[in-house]
């Protein structure tokens, strides 16, 4: 299915640095609860993300990932996720690798 690029420009995609990462056992699959920070504009943003096979928590402090902010909340289990981090899976197909930038970037900073 293709879109037009106005569909695209709806999606509001933008980089955060992760600020606090907890394990979350109440998720069905393992996840993390992820606290990210997006800058003065968007703030802090919580979300939950299955990356636990190739990140450990404390590895995942400080790192910028790209998100979808602009999606409705999504109440998983407990907590109320209010962003989509985003990444691809593996090359086994049952691990997270997330989409980051490769050079150091404003926060807030929006995918175009």
């Amino acid at each position: 299915m293709q879109i037009s690029s106005q569909d695209f420009d709806k999606v509001d995609i933008r980089v955060g640095r992760i600020i606090a990462a907890q394990d979350f056992p109440e998720a069905r699959k393992p996840a993390y609860q992820l606290t990210i920070d997006f800058g003065p504009v968007i703030g802090q943003r919580k979300s939950s993300a299955q990356v636990t096979k190739h990140y450990a928590k404390d590895a995942l402090i400080g790192r910028h990932i790209v998100a979808v902010v602009n999606f409705p909340p999504k109440q998983i289990g407990p907590i109320m996720s209010q962003v989509l981090v985003l990444g691809v899976p593996d090359a086994d197909g049952d691990g997270v690798i997330l989409l980051t930038p490769d050079q150091e970037v404003p926060l807030g900073g929006r995918m175009f």
